[in-house]
């Protein structure tokens, strides 16, 4: 049994990890800062090829593997978290349906501006009443003689504000619930599409979250994603892959945590020493430590599993509530470490703590993911 990285994914995580400190790392406390939108960072990942991990070259992609897109991910996310949201929101999310339940026409059509970064995807599912609860849709797709009216509001949409393919999921009848749901490819242009508001967050502040209104929204049959009535395993699987994502841009959190305040503590002194020699500092790098490795190797697992398209809803599961709840415990142990200076902007650890609780929240929160485990569990007994 080897743990280890391929030499392939070993020089593949040097060359992005020199990128994200070079060219990413340097901007985030800024982006955060000013709520600014980090386009110059996706204009950049986009030419290296990242937007197109595990896509196709057929496509416009740039192949490779799902650990690939992993150790992408949290080198990113180290760097900057919300640049990191941006690109597993377009990714993982946005671009996945349209990539495995798009046709032939809807791939060579949408895919590859999305797979360069010349164009971002984003992932409309989420309502008021569709939270966890993601089949109980209130936005309804009528349709036309040559296509569909959409109408109802989407909220939280991670891009909402910047992408150019939106696809969104609607319900031709709400009496069947996760049977009526059908997914439809929509562009920014479309009539009677607009962004409502962007919203003012805790964290991640770079990456805009918008909600987004369909008033009698057009869109053409041909832009309907896969069979009717079939959209929720779509939209499913988008999010079953995207907990991948979430689970490595956790690790990259906690990564930067646990950098950040060993930096400090060899730097910092009290009592006539490196507050470093201190046990119950050295205690908790030695924590996080811990929980770095056991996070990624779990994420790996996953996102092995799920590269051999083995089964992975549960090993998913535990990666993503597992890595969030290290990334928020690391994040409040970094903190700690820096004592009264955590707490003021001019380092980065109280970023580090304000970006790591999103990912305990979205693509499931912790409690559903344990609700999946257990069920899962129970399952296999």
């Amino acid at each position: 049994m080897d743990f280890s990285l391929s030499e392939e994914h070993q020089m593949f995580q040097t060359m992005v990890r020199d990128f994200a400190t070079k060219e990413i790392e340097p901007h985030a406390a800024r982006i955060d800062e000013e709520e600014e939108f980090p386009i110059d960072n996706v204009r950049k990942m986009g030419e290296m090829g990242l937007f197109g991990l595990t896509i196709d070259e057929k496509y416009g992609g740039s192949g490779g593997d799902a650990i690939q897109l992993a150790i992408a991910t949290e080198e990113i996310a180290r760097a900057c978290a919300a640049t990191s949201t941006v690109y597993l929101a377009s990714l993982s999310l946005g671009a996945h349906p349209i990539y495995n339940h798009g046709n032939e026409e809807q791939k060579m059509r949408f895919m590859p501006p999305l797979a360069g970064g010349q164009k971002l995807a984003a992932f409309a599912l989420t309502e008021n009443l569709a939270g966890s609860d993601a089949a109980a849709l209130q936005t309804v797709a009528e349709r036309t003689d040559n296509g569909y009216l959409l109408s109802g509001n989407k909220i939280f949409i991670t891009n909402g504000a910047e992408a150019d393919t939106i696809v969104v999921f609607a319900t031709a009848d709400r009496s069947l619930a996760h049977k009526g749901v059908t997914g439809f490819i929509v562009e920014k242009e479309a009539p009677g599409f607009s962004v409502a508001k962007k919203e003012r967050k805790l964290g991640i502040r770079g990456s805009s979250t918008a909600e987004l209104v369909f008033d009698n929204c057009f869109v053409p049959a041909n832009q309907v994603l896969g069979e009717e009535g079939k959209g929720f395993r779509a939209a499913m699987e988008a999010i079953d892959a995207s907990r991948v994502s979430v689970a490595s841009q956790a690790v990259g959190i906690a990564r930067a945590c646990m950098e950040a305040s060993l930096r400090y503590a060899k730097e910092r002194k009290q009592f006539g020493q490196p507050i470093v020699e201190f046990q119950a500092l050295q205690w908790m790098l030695a924590d996080m430590a811990t929980g770095i490795d056991a996070a990624r190797l779990l994420t790996l697992r996953a996102a092995y599993l799920k590269e051999h398209r083995k089964p992975y809803l549960k090993e998913v599961a535990m990666a993503k509530v597992f890595a969030s709840e290290v990334a928020m415990q690391s994040a409040i142990k970094a903190v700690q470490i820096h004592g009264g200076y955590g707490y003021i902007k001019e380092y980065p650890v109280e970023r580090f703590m304000r970006d790591a609780k999103i990912t305990e929240i979205y693509e499931g929160t912790s409690e559903m993911q344990r609700m999946t485990i257990i069920r899962q569990l129970l399952r296999e007994s």
